[in-house]
């Protein structure tokens, strides 16, 4: 049975047709509206605030706290500064990637670890030798992803403090309603935003706040359909969709290592050791992984030419695909794509990928198939860098 948020009285009556999903057990909206393209334009030209409270939250503590995130993440968890954060994924011994998500060195020896899965177990099971606690906080910290253009503004009208100078992927700490809050310029939007780690017990006043000073900034609460429309656009994968964890993979053509999902350039080799190294070396010595990550855009007038075959105008979804579809390449499947929707800002088909290697260049002509009134043919795609949407504001 799921159950509300901390910050489930404020956000339930603006769920007017009580359209719910669960995410880890919680109730979370999937749209406040009729419908979520409201949402999804206040992300892109104003201000969406999403409840991410049911993110999988702890905190490593302890004064070999930073060997710990460093012995299990592959990036080089020692360069972090206190109120910088990392976003990054972490293995198993075989290489195969356990989840991904953000470490945030909030205290000399203080870390925030947050990830989509719980994994409390597998952390504390590479403690071993290490004088550091890990406590799971989930249930006691809320957090709210406020993301758009205006996320800046309101945020310094919370608050009354200036904003501009915390860089991307860094924080600070603050007070919004009077409740003392972390504060990290980060989402998962693409675009400029700020996430705000709340005590659960100060949820409604933090909310309340917000909502009193993004009023004048188109401020809107946003729900979980906007948010995969605009990560696809962003380009940024999500677990059990564009690949599986592997503590719940059920063949090994579920196991992903990080450079199948485009996560290459966070796996830090110039460090002497972390849980998995060894086999992503040999993956890479041996030329590589067998299938790579993708970003394609769909050919729009072959799309309309199925829908003119019927007789039909074209009706693409608005809600992104995550059933797999084969892609081809002549006659042969080299691939399947795994988050597939329209962009309202590109006005194009775009879709995250799952391809062999030989065809994930850049400019590589691909086939999608594509099913109308029930008759499957195929659509031309083309092989893009990703992401899709690189909006200058989320790093200015």
């Amino acid at each position: 049975m799921s159950i509300g948020t901390p910050f489930h009285s404020r956000l339930a009556p603006l769920n007017r047709h009580l359209q719910w999903g669960d995410w880890s057990g919680y109730l979370s909206s999937l749209t406040y509206a009729d419908f979520h393209d409201i949402e999804y334009s206040a992300v892109r030209n104003a201000v969406g605030v999403f409840d991410v409270s049911p993110l999988y939250k702890y905190l490593v503590t302890g004064p070999d706290a930073a060997e710990l995130v460093d012995r299990i993440v592959t990036r080089d968890a020692r360069k972090l500064a206190i109120g910088q954060v990392l976003y990054t994924p972490w293995c198993d011994e075989r290489g195969k990637v356990v989840d991904d998500g953000t470490v945030t060195r909030i205290g000399q020896t203080t870390y925030r670890w947050t990830a989509a899965h719980p994994v409390w177990r597998w952390i504390t099971m590479n403690a071993g030798g290490l004088d550091a606690e890990v406590q799971d906080v989930s249930e006691s910290t809320a957090a709210l992803a406020m993301q758009g253009p205006l996320s800046r503004e309101t945020l310094k009208a919370a608050t009354g403090e200036e904003w501009a100078d915390v860089r991307y992927f860094r924080g600070r700490s603050t007070e919004i309603g009077g409740v003392a809050v972390d504060v990290t310029r980060t989402g998962y939007t693409g675009d400029l935003g700020y996430e705000l780690w709340v005590p659960a017990d100060g949820a409604e006043a933090v909310w309340d706040a917000l909502a009193e000073a993004g009023a004048a900034y188109g401020l809107r609460p946003t729900g979980l359909r906007a948010l995969d429309v605009v990560r696809l656009e962003a380009g940024l994968i999500l677990v059990d969709v564009d690949y599986v964890s592997v503590l719940h993979a059920e063949t090994p053509d579920h196991e992903y290592s990080p450079f199948e999902i485009g996560l290459d350039r966070l796996v830090d080799f110039g460090k002497p050791d972390f849980v998995g190294r060894r086999a992503l070396a040999a993956e890479q010595g041996a030329g590589g992984p067998h299938r790579r990550l993708a970003g394609l855009v769909l050919d729009w007038d072959d799309v309309q030419a199925q829908f003119d075959r019927h007789g039909l105008p074209p009706a693409i979804s608005p809600v992104v695909q995550r059933d797999p579809v084969p892609i081809y390449a002549r006659r042969s499947q080299v691939g399947r794509t795994t988050s597939l929707g329209w962009s309202p800002m590109l006005k194009q088909l775009v879709a995250l990928a799952s391809v062999d290697p030989g065809h994930a260049a850049p400019g590589t002509r691909l086939k999608v198939e594509w099913s109308v009134e029930g008759e499957r043919s195929t659509v031309g795609a083309t092989v893009v860098e990703l992401p899709f949407l690189d909006l200058e504001r989320r790093r200015t």
